[in-house]
């Protein structure tokens, strides 16, 4: 089985990911979306770019695109699916996990490398990490910050569905550490299953 990477009009980071999943020995390949998704997928990314030019949200008319009932259909028989950048905005909006990324705190477009606090190590996208740990990874957005409500994102933490957090270089959370202003630092969630995750860096 091979893990599909979706690319919409406008994604841009689809083949670096496919590249990425080979490097590790995991077969790869991309899927044009008007194609819809293959038979049982062993996994599907959502890769990073500006699909459809980010017009309207970022994210927001990928999401309706008809290959998202794939996906959602996917998820929901357990196939992990992965949204990272642009593919996290795309996620969000599709429902598959909580909250959603807008404009930065900064207003601007935001390239940089930050630090992240792996916030659980026990799930299918961290167990090769130390919760705790702070590992090293590029941004390049201009709508990543993470809203949601407090008390949803109380629960997420209750159920251990934030993955990572930005921190500084110790692992301290803090404004300075926060570059796009997301609520509670918050870089990375899970949907409703350990196998559904979205990622912004």
């Amino acid at each position: 089985m091979t893990v599909a990477v979706l690319r919409f009009g406008g994604s841009n980071c689809d083949r670096d990911a496919v590249r990425a999943l080979r490097d590790v020995g995991v077969d790869a390949d991309l899927v044009w979306h008007e194609d819809g998704l293959p038979e049982d997928p062993s996994g599907v990314v959502l890769p990073g770019g500006f699909s459809y030019g980010d017009y309207l949200r970022a994210g927001a008319m990928a999401s309706r695109d008809p290959v998202m009932a794939d996906v959602r259909a996917a998820a929901e028989r357990g196939i992990p699916v992965l949204g990272v950048c642009n593919g996290a905005q795309v996620g969000c909006e599709a429902g598959l996990t909580p909250g959603a990324f807008t404009t930065n705190a900064s207003a601007r477009f935001q390239c940089e490398h930050v630090h992240l606090r792996v916030e659980n190590a026990d799930t299918p996208w961290t167990r090769g990490f130390e919760e705790g740990e702070v590992i090293s990874l590029p941004i390049a957005h201009g709508e990543g910050r993470f809203e949601i409500a407090d008390d949803r994102l109380d629960r997420l933490d209750d159920e251990d569905r934030v993955l990572f957090r930005y921190c500084d270089a110790d692992g301290e959370t803090s404004s300075g550490s926060n570059p796009n202003g997301s609520k509670g630092a918050v870089a990375g969630v899970l949907g409703g299953s350990p196998t559904v995750a979205v990622l912004m860096p």
